[in-house]
């Protein structure tokens, strides 16, 4: 299983950024997906979930309304469109999965959000 998170980066407050998630190893259309973020000194933290079909999603609530979680099953990859940036967004977001009992986790991908 390898899970690849890219499009991080330095945005301003109120400002935008679209992550993505390149999977591979498994069979991507049969499980679901989140992200958690992590930011320095606090727990990692589920942010969004999306269903293997993409029909049913969860969001953390401090993110509700700002951000859309999604997935392409033709690209095995997932998205996490992050609108409406606050500071407090700013961490290092990671993709994950389960299968069979095994947590699979990317190396992340870093988000600052500053003016």
């Amino acid at each position: 299983v390898q899970l690849v998170e890219s499009g991080g980066g330095l945005v301003r407050p109120g400002g935008s950024l679209r992550l993505s998630c390149a999977a591979s190893g498994f069979t991507f259309s049969s499980y679901a997906m989140s992200w958690y973020r992590q930011a320095p000194g606090s727990e990692r933290e589920l942010v969004a979930s999306i269903s293997s079909a993409g029909g049913s999603t969860n969001y953390a609530n401090s993110v509700k309304g700002r951000f859309t979680i999604s997935r392409d099953n033709t690209k095995n990859t997932v998205y996490l469109q992050m609108n409406s940036l606050k500071p407090e967004d700013a961490a290092v977001y990671y993709c994950y999965t389960c299968i069979g009992r095994v947590n699979d986790w990317g190396k992340g991908t870093l988000v600052t959000v500053s003016s």
